[in-house]
């Protein structure tokens, strides 16, 4: 009776999953920064809507006032901080987002060229044969992302490495989310709201009005942003 009367004990189960986020790089001084922010979202509302953030204050030297006050200016935002590095346990509070650490980055230092020949590796690639529209988001942080259709106003694609679409592009395109700097973005019509490569990006007011409607590609030229037309 007494080996029927114990309740077994139900195993925690555990999975993991992955997701992309924003890494902010405040510098100073904040306020200039924060106002670059509210540049990025008056040219592109909702860009940061939904999206986690981590606030890395490795180039930043903020007393614990000080990160308080940057979190509750970005929640003012409604940007959602997920958590912060670059920072000193002891200048954060309980109530601010947790430390962290041991994210991954594959920015390459020039003077490493064991690094640079894994960056350089061929990735893998993600083929779609339908259209990504309005609204669906397409990540695909290892490599590659091929569409042969397009991408409707309002989606999103997220890719590690080049994005090529076969079709107008009228959402976000993100290539080179893992510090591969040699990706690149094309598309057939260039309709962007926004295109980024490796963090440096061209909202829709930045894009040349000259290319709009015609086939187009985007890469880093150093840190700048470069887009042409396609001959």
């Amino acid at each position: 009776m007494e080996a029927a009367a114990k309740v077994q004990r139900q195993m925690v189960r555990l999975r993991g999953r992955s997701y992309v986020a924003f890494v902010f790089v405040p510098t100073v001084p904040i306020q200039d920064w924060l106002q670059e922010i509210d540049a990025t979202i008056a040219r592109s509302p909702g860009f940061f809507a939904g999206r986690p953030v981590v606030i890395d204050l490795s180039s930043v030297d903020l007393s614990q006032a000080g990160i308080g006050h940057l979190l509750t200016s970005l929640q003012d935002r409604n940007i959602r901080v997920l958590g912060i590095e670059g920072v000193d346990e002891g200048r954060l509070t309980p109530m601010m987002p947790p430390l962290l650490s041991g994210g991954r980055s594959c920015v390459v230092e020039p003077s490493a060229p064991k690094k640079v020949e894994k960056a350089e590796t061929k990735p893998t690639s993600l083929l779609l044969d339908a259209p990504v529209r309005s609204g669906q988001t397409v990540i695909f942080p290892e490599g590659d992302v091929t569409i042969l259709g397009s991408v409707g106003s309002g989606a999103e694609v997220v890719a590690g490495g080049s994005i090529h679409i076969y079709g107008a592009l009228r959402g976000r395109a993100m290539a080179g989310v893992n510090g591969h700097t040699s990706a690149r973005i094309y598309c057939q019509r260039i309709e962007a709201e926004l295109l980024a490569i490796d963090g440096f990006y061209q909202t829709a007011d930045d894009i040349d009005a000259a290319l709009r409607g015609r086939p187009a590609q985007a890469w880093l030229q150093g840190n700048t942003m470069r887009i042409t037309a396609l001959n």
